[in-house]
């Protein structure tokens, strides 16, 4: 009787549910998805978009060995894939014609400071592509928000080439839906093709490796909130569908805004999370000095999520509230 309890019953610790998934295989199912946009950058800013993407990758990859090195680490870890992300994700936020030195910075202070000293992957608090871009954005204001145009489009002055969000905040200028949506416009690599982005965000909310509640709320938050200020003044305002197709907007909502690592683990802060994005975001937009916002949003609702786990934890079964 004791050998058949002992074959049936396993005492161990938690989690008792398990599955196959691992680190390592959703990392390559996203680097998989990000490989449409990509894709699209590659043919709309052709060798531009393969040199940023190179360099990038290259020495996120480096600065994570040489860091794992140094921490006396198992330098194994460099391919559980987030270095890879990394790197994709931040020359997906650069503009094409951004000199390569600017690129190996940021993808150093990208994995450096945004990853390695708050102690690697799954400490830290930022995301990291988004702090080396931020990092950039500092140092470099002038060569970060320099455009050039499309390979495909044909512009006599390049140096004046505006971005969608650009030309509607500076000149109120509109960009074609379907220039938004195939991605034949100005910006930042990941910016181009709406459609495929959406595709890539889709596969990843089928396979669950991202909350739906994130870019759920953060596409409809900006929707709502745009969406009053377009009905209480459309000559000023651009409408809301606009401002879901135009910039970095639906890059951030599906690929780091639900980053695991830095997004909300309850479903309550989830929806906070996403609709304090998405606010921040048409804040920045049409009220602040630059026409693009993604950026600052995440990193700044990033710095909650913290608090946001502590005060939405659901309730133990049994648990009282206080007395």
């Amino acid at each position: 009787m004791k050998k058949q309890y002992a074959s049936e019953f396993v005492l161990s610790s938690s989690p008792h549910i398990r599955n196959k998934e691992s680190v390592p295989k959703i990392m390559y199912w996203v680097v998989g998805t990000l490989l449409l946009p990509v894709g699209a950058s590659i043919y709309f800013f052709r060798m531009n978009a393969i040199r940023i993407l190179l360099i990038s990758i290259v020495f996120s990859i480096l600065t994570e060995l040489i860091f794992l090195a140094a921490r006396k680490k198992d330098l194994s870890a460099v391919f559980d894939g987030s270095a890879l992300i990394t790197g994709i994700l931040l020359a997906l936020t650069l503009p094409p014609g951004l000199k390569s030195s600017y690129v190996a910075i940021g993808a150093f202070v990208a994995i450096a400071l945004g990853k390695q000293v708050f102690g690697g992957l799954g400490y830290n608090i930022f995301n990291p592509a988004l702090v080396g871009r931020a990092f950039l954005q500092a140092a470099f204001p002038v060569a970060m928000t320099t455009w050039v145009p499309p390979v495909v489009q044909k512009v006599v002055d390049a140096k004046t080439f505006a971005t969608p969000l650009g030309g509607f905040k500076f000149s109120h200028i509109l960009t074609p839906y379907k220039n938004l949506i195939i991605g034949n416009t100005g910006g930042s690599l990941g910016e181009t093709s709406a459609i495929l982005l959406i595709i890539g965000g889709t596969i990843l909310l089928i396979k669950k490796y991202i909350d739906w509640r994130i870019p759920t709320g953060i596409l409809l938050s900006v929707f709502v909130f745009q969406g009053a200020l377009y009905i209480a003044n459309p000559q000023k305002f651009a409408n809301p569908l606009y401002f879901l197709f135009a910039g970095g907007l639906l890059l951030g909502a599906f690929f780091m805004a639900t980053d695991m690592v830095t997004s909300p683990i309850t479903p309550k802060g989830s929806w906070i999370y996403a609709i304090g994005i998405g606010f921040l975001v048409v804040l920045i937009r049409v009220f602040g000095g630059l026409p693009e916002g993604v950026m600052y949003s995440i990193l700044i609702m990033n710095s909650f999520v913290p608090l946001l786990n502590r005060y939405t934890r659901p309730k133990i079964l049994g648990e009282g509230g206080k007395k």
